[in-house]
């Protein structure tokens, strides 16, 4: 650190939106397929994708890239803003109190998150 760089304001973060964008969209979507793969199951199997949301066009975005219709995806971060690590378990509280979850259901919980990390997990409810 230095006052040149802080002058020249190269101390402050500074992100390429478009590529984590695209990015994301691509690991949510590759980080599902490859759970549904090693568990012999396809896309039309999800009966739930609960994602973690940063940003509602990126939810958007993989449920049409997934081909997957509008009541299977849950977002909520349109009420809450982005929750960060709380996403998940909220909508999940919120599915089921709203006995949108029901038993055998198959859910899938998928994140992509800072460091560009990213995971995915199914759970038959």
């Amino acid at each position: 650190m230095s006052p040149k760089i802080v002058e020249e304001g190269r101390h402050l973060p500074y992100m390429k939106g478009s590529a984590v964008f695209k990015h994301a969209v691509t690991r949510f979507t590759e980080v599902i397929d490859e759970a549904l793969l090693a568990n012999q199951l396809q896309r039309n199997d999800i009966d739930m994708l609960v994602p973690h949301q940063a940003n509602l066009r990126i939810s958007e975005a993989v449920r049409q890239a997934m081909g997957l219709p509008e009541d299977k995806v849950y977002n909520n971060i349109q009420k809450y803003g982005n929750t960060t690590a709380a996403t998940i378990p909220i909508c999940l509280s919120e599915l089921w109190e709203t006995k949108r979850l029901q038993a055998g259901d198959l859910v899938c919980l998928a994140a992509f998150g800072s460091g560009f990390t990213w995971a995915s997990a199914l759970i038959r409810w």
